[in-house]
Order: structure tokens, then C-alpha cells, then sequence
């Protein structure tokens, strides 16, 4: 079945929708999810009415920092800006994972490739484990598919949803 936002998009992003979705129903913990692109542009969102619904139905309160995709992908930039930069100071060769625990919540950023990055907010209770170990399968899933066509396609798709405006 093809969800609503995906209608008239090739069959790799229909894909990635799909894993993103699966990722964000089938893991606990998981409140929100974000694909950014190298130039830190979202390319893929948790923010869609069939995630809300299913983090709803699970209890969760919140769907990420200030409830916006586009939030989550400004930290999830930002920080991966950061720990791409101590990586070359320190010279230990490219980040693979970040994560960042807090009192009421964890971060987790992912690098899938090209420089494109996986961020996913987690609930306080989630496990850590599981959500790193969900992570690298949609990363490795995701990876090789994520051609520079495809970000495009994605990007043009978010602007058309933001806008209204048919795709």
C-alpha cells in the first residue's frame, strides 16, 4: 500500500519512505527521525499523518525538539558538522555514529553516505542498543540507494508538501 505522500515518486524513495516508516513504528522509543543531506537539507521525515498516528497510539508525547522535522534536522547538521570536524583534528578517519543522552531524551546521528546523515530522537526509556542497532540496518539498507537523483527527488518532494503545491 502507498502512502499518501509518497504518490508519484520513484520506486527507491517509495523505499526509503517505507524503511524510514518501519523504522519509526517497529522500534520503540523512537519519537522522531530525520534523513539530512550533506548540505544540511531534510531529505526524509518522520512528520507524516501514518508515524504521528502510530507514535500516538504508543503513547508518545512528543515527536521531536519543538515537534519539527526541520528542528531535528538543524541539530542533527549541526552535530554532525561537529563531529565531522573533530574527526579531522583528531585524525581517527570519518564518524560513524553519534549519540547524545540526556535526563528526558537521546539523540542519535548516523552517517549513511556522501555525507548524508541519519538523526533520530529517542524517548528517555528507549534502549540505546536497539535503536543504534535499527539504525545501521536502515543505514545499510538506505546507503547505496541514496544517490545524489534520488536527494533531489526527495528535497523537490518536501518543497512541493511545504508549499502545497502538486509534485
Amino acid at each position: 500500500m502507498t502512502a499518501t505522500g509518497t504518490v508519484g515518486l520513484s520506486s527507491e524513495a517509495r523505499n526509503l519512505h517505507w524503511l524510514l516508516s518501519n523504522l519509526v513504528e517497529e522500534v520503540p522509543g523512537i519519537l522522531s527521525v530525520a534523513v539530512v543531506s550533506s548540505d544540511g537539507l531534510l531529505l526524509l521525515s518522520s512528520d507524516d499523518s501514518r508515524n504521528t498516528a502510530a507514535r500516538e497510539a504508543r503513547g508518545a508525547k512528543r515527536t521531536g525538539p519543538r515537534g519539527s522535522a526541520a528542528d531535528l534536522a538543524t541539530v542533527v547538521s549541526g552535530i554532525g558538522s561537529l563531529t565531522v570536524g573533530a574527526s579531522k583534528l583528531m585524525d581517527f578517519g570519518p564518524v560513524k555514529h553519534t549519540m547524545v543522552a540526556m535526563d528526558e531524551g537521546s539523540l542519535f546521528v548516523m552517517s549513511i553516505s556522501d555525507g548524508s546523515l541519519l538523526g533520530v530522537h529517542g524517548s528517555a526509556d528507549c534502549d540505546m542498543s536497539v535503536v543504534a542497532y535499527h539504525m545501521a540496518l536502515f543505514v545499510g539498507r538506505a546507503g547505496h540507494v541514496l544517490t545524489p537523483e534520488l536527494r533531489s527527488e526527495l528535497r523537490q518532494s518536501l518543497e512541493s508538501e511545504s508549499t502545497g503545491s502538486p509534485r
